[in-house]
């Protein structure tokens, strides 16, 4: 791995303390950042890189805590999620080895635009997700879509679940690992969920799953199972330190205590459950229990962008429409949620999520000369800056991208791959996949 240094940036660390440096340098060796202060006091080693980022803002990578990778963008709109889901999964019973590869090298070459720098992505084939990421050298969780209630068939099985663990879990020295998913209590039978309890436990790996996305869903499996879907996933044993949901717009306030109390971690997709209908979730009451939450896209088919500049805006901004209060969820809480937040809940908040001594150099440059973020003024506290880089700063903005000390993006360009081949690849498969699913329409089943 090469050394470097970068220089004359302004440094927003989220370090315990959100320490940010108006002048800083970093200087990261063998993929880890060995140095991080006020330019005049770090110590550049002669001979390294050294890059002039006057101008620029400099973050730990952001993270994507819930994704889903597709071709399908824009093609299941206007319906609330219960009658959506029908139509979503067409998309897994038309799903092949090779559409699920252009799904995620296009998903992840866009999340790497997007100055992502980890991506949870629960999907099919992730064998061939872990072949996407390789080639562009992006750090993702892989949590396969399990089901296994009857009909079920066209997701992943529980026997793929550990065949991936095998194979995969802590390859490309460490960037690709591997989760336990199950889809939901609808397609997954109790069998299902204690195994994935069990299988957490013997190889100290993560469990994934959705968790009381809608209204209507909600009551479904209450009327169903007797019980809350929250109730449920408990009384099957999944919940604790391991364990992540998406989601989790309906809970109520004993729900959120026992979150807290498990250790239990909830991505934040607010983007897709405005879009769905669902619901704004409760984040301010999770965060005040102390609940880990971070954020997630929930993937192109159901969100349409894969940017994390927009849910935190949109996290922060549906939160105070829906308050009235303008204080709630401030720029830093929300940069927070999108960084250290997000790597807490993927459990790999020691290696990322911060930009402090002694983590992996996964980072993101951020150029400040365009409209949208001018006039610049930073100091100690963040400035205008802070506030700028979660309300106004975007795609448009990412001007260096870094995993594990190696350079992705380049002054917005992928540095492993050709972006124009990933994106003429991603069209032609794409459109082949939107044909198989119009040919299975009338087939579509319930979720229920």
């Amino acid at each position: 791995m090469s050394s470097f240094a970068i220089r004359h940036a302004a440094i927003f660390t989220v370090d315990p303390d959100n320490r940010v440096i108006a002048d800083g340098a970093l200087v990261v060796e063998d993929g880890m950042i060995r140095q991080v202060g006020d330019v005049r006091e770090v110590t550049i080693p002669e001979g390294v890189e050294v890059i002039d980022a006057g101008g620029h803002a400099l973050l730990p990578g952001l993270i994507d805590c819930h994704s889903h990778s597709s071709l399908m963008r824009g093609v299941t709109e206007n319906m609330p999620l219960m009658d959506w889901l029908p139509w979503y999964q067409l998309e897994h019973r038309a799903m092949t080895e090779e559409y699920a590869y252009h799904s995620a090298r296009l998903c992840y070459l866009e999340a790497l635009q997007s100055g992502i720098t980890c991506v949870m992505d629960m999907f099919r084939y992730m064998d061939r997700c872990a072949d996407a990421a390789a080639d562009l050298g992006l750090r993702v969780q892989l949590a396969p879509y399990v089901a296994d209630r009857p009909g079920k068939d066209f997701f992943s099985t529980r026997e793929e679940n550990r065949q991936l663990i095998r194979s995969h879990h802590e390859s490309q020295n460490g960037r690709i690992r591997v989760w336990m998913g199950l889809e939901h209590l609808f397609y997954c039978t109790e069998d299902a969920y204690r195994d994935a309890a069990r299988l957490s436990r013997e190889y100290g790996v993560g469990i994934h799953t959705h968790c009381s996305e809608q209204k209507e869903e909600e009551q479904a499996v209450t009327a169903e199972f007797g019980r809350r879907s929250l109730a449920m996933l408990d009384h099957y044993g999944i919940l604790g330190e391991r364990t992540l949901l998406a989601h989790c717009v309906w809970l109520n306030n004993e729900e959120i205590a026992r979150v807290a109390d498990t250790g239990t971690s909830i991505a934040h997709c607010p983007v897709s459950n405005a879009k769905l209908a669902s619901g704004v979730a409760r984040v301010p009451e999770m965060l005040a229990a102390g609940v880990t939450v971070g954020l997630g896209t929930d993937g192109p088919v159901c969100n349409n962008s894969l940017s994390l500049f927009e849910e935190m805006k949109f996290a922060s901004l549906i939160q105070k429409a829906t308050r009235l209060d303008a204080t709630v969820l401030p720029a830093e809480q929300i940069l927070r949620m999108a960084t250290i937040n997000g790597a807490r809940a993927l459990g790999l908040d020691r290696e990322i999520g911060s930009l402090e001594v002694g983590k992996k150099a996964d980072l993101l440059l951020l150029d400040l000369g365009g409209a949208n973020m001018a006039p610049v003024s930073v100091n100690e506290q963040g400035g205008n800056l802070i506030w700028n880089l979660v309300f106004a700063a975007g795609p448009g903005n990412v001007s260096g991208v870094w995993v594990d000390g190696r350079q992705l993006l380049r002054r917005g360009e992928a540095v492993q791959v050709s972006q124009q081949a990933v994106i003429a690849d991603a069209q032609r498969q794409g459109l082949a996949l939107h044909e198989a699913c119009r040919k299975l329409a009338h087939t579509r089943m319930s979720m229920v």
